[in-house]
């Protein structure tokens, strides 16, 4: 039987990343066979020609735009002053050639991060406009999350059918381990995999663990993009999540143990922590589009550990 996608002409922004990727072979496995993955090279998305070109080269259908400058605390501070231009004007123009072209759907990615900084835990919805992002992160936070008025005010206006998922911190095979830009996961496994490797008797890590965090596994997340794709067609923002919170002290003895390293975490207490808790309401999901998490945490980190393992030699590096 056909799917959903399978006469879809899809463009896929940010699609030869690390959750990109994903998305893109799911499709496929849906049976699309018209995506088309912009390439940085070809196509910079923070200029409005090269946007108009895209649409013009690709006429798509739906545009799934995953594409994002981001990276963790210290690449947000280094860089808030690019995060947020380039990903509001990425965000913005996508969707205003989008409209005027008559595209059927418009499907955006935004970010945890655009929650207040004393959001109350489980994080719902309604809570969004409740203050101002966590200080560290916020221009990136922020420049996301004006992809929800855009698309709340095209869709009032313009009849544009544009919607807007929230996903939590997502990890998995593939990842970013950047040294510089990597989130937590990739971060904490490779500190404590080359300390094991070279025999250090500690790992030093930012901030003193309190913190929660939650974490998607990068193939949940694909299939919840895809599932909303499909099935969601309303102006409200969406969690995607686990619902399940963990300290990041509780997280790095976790790899640790996966790992096997064996030595002392030790906790730079100078360096920031971030946002103090972060944890999803995420039954909107599950009610409009019918999306649940299935990998559990342990089983995503094993399987992430084992494919840096395989691939630490070649890991990506990310420059801005």
């Amino acid at each position: 039987m056909p799917s959903f996608f399978s006469d879809k002409r899809v463009v896929v922004t940010g699609g030869a990343g690390f959750l990109g990727s994903v998305v893109v072979a799911q499709l496929r496995e849906q049976g699309c066979r018209n995506i088309w993955v912009p390439r940085s090279q070809d196509y910079d998305l923070v200029q409005m020609e090269a946007v108009r070109r895209l649409y013009a080269d690709a006429a798509p259908d739906i545009v799934l735009h995953l594409a994002a400058r981001v990276g963790g605390i210290g690449a947000n501070q280094a860089n808030a002053g690019r995060f947020f231009y380039d990903n509001l004007m990425m965000g913005t123009q996508l969707m205003e050639i989008g409209r005027q072209r008559g595209l059927e759907k418009f499907v955006a990615l935004a970010t945890i991060c655009a929650y207040p900084k004393y959001t109350p835990v489980p994080f719902r919805e309604e809570d969004l406009w409740a203050g101002y992002p966590e200080e560290t992160n916020a221009p990136y936070g922020l420049a996301k999350k004006m992809m929800l008025v855009q698309a709340q005010a095209y869709r009032q206006q313009y009849g544009f059918n544009a919607i807007v998922l929230f996903p939590v911190n997502l990890y998995g095979p593939g990842d970013n381990f950047d040294r510089q830009t990597s989130h937590v996961i990739p971060a904490l496994i490779r500190k404590c995999v080359e300390a094991q490797a070279k025999g250090e008797e500690q790992v030093v890590l930012w901030g003193d663990g309190s913190p929660s965090r939650e974490f998607l596994y990068v193939d949940d997340a694909a299939r919840a993009i895809l599932l909303a794709a499909e099935h969601y067609n309303g102006s409200e923002p969406i969690n995607v999540g686990t619902g399940e919170e963990i300290t990041i002290l509780a997280l790095a003895e976790l790899i640790a143990e996966e790992i096997g390293f064996t030595g002392e975490l030790v906790w730079d207490a100078t360096k920031p922590n971030g946002q103090p808790r972060r944890c999803l309401e995420v039954s909107r999901a599950k009610q409009l589009f019918g999306f649940e998490a299935k990998e559990e945490l342990r089983e995503g980190i094993k399987k992430t550990v084992a494919w840096y393992r395989c691939h630490q030699t070649v890991v990506r590096e990310v420059v801005f």
